[in-house]
């Protein structure tokens, strides 16, 4: 099972990969903003749902792999650590220039906030990212695949509930904050070191662990 440092570990690189502005959770203001909170929540709600399904894949993909190709989930592994530094070192780097990627909010107005918001999660290339890249660093090759995913994935979901909520009621504000450039500074400076030392703490781990 999952030790209780790496779940850490990875209920910190869940919420700064929620908190930071994305194509999800801008959806998720972007409806809030224009058709008011109750839209908001269907949004996030039907994300959730739409992440489901990437979970689903994660347990059945990365416990096959696991079992069948042992070196490969080990190099994915370490591919996991690298995107993680890499994704540090990319966010100090852009602290220099933060106004040149200040994420838009769509602002189309969807008549089913919920539908949308699945589709959003499911359509979402970062999705596909975290699950190859990110989870395989904290799952244990050797034990049960399947009960660490849904462990996982409850963590997951109880830290991407209160999150979105939080840009469900900040709404307009929480958007003029991210637009200022002081401020992205700041937190990708903080986002990137933050990312760097997860990644060596789970690198050592791994090694220790003999993985």
């Amino acid at each position: 099972m999952i030790d209780a440092e790496k779940l850490a570990a990875f209920a910190l690189v869940t919420a700064i990969t929620s908190v930071v502005p994305g194509q999800s959770m801008m959806f998720v203001m972007g409806q809030a903003i224009w058709r008011g909170a109750r839209a908001g929540w269907a949004a996030l709600i039907g994300m959730q749902i739409g992440y489901l399904a990437w979970w689903a894949l994660a347990a059945f993909g990365l416990g096959t792999l696991a079992a069948t190709y042992p070196l490969a989930f080990r190099l994915l592994a370490y591919a996991g650590i690298a995107y993680l530094a890499w994704l540090g070192l990319a966010a100090i780097r852009h602290s220099s220039h933060p106004d040149t990627d200040t994420p838009d909010a769509p602002r189309h107005l969807s008549r089913n906030a919920f539908r949308d918001g699945i589709f959003v999660a499911i359509g979402n290339p970062k999705s596909l990212i975290y699950m190859v890249a990110i989870i395989p660093p904290f799952v244990d090759p050797a034990a049960s695949i399947g009960p660490q995913i849904v462990i996982l994935a409850v963590l997951a979901l109880v830290i991407d509930l209160p999150i979105g909520a939080l840009y469900i009621v900040a709404g307009q504000k929480l958007a003029r904050v991210m637009e200022r450039a002081a401020t992205r500074r700041w937190i990708d400076r903080g986002i990137g070191a933050l990312f760097l030392m997860i990644s060596a703490l789970v690198l050592v781990e791994l090694v220790e662990s003999g993985l």
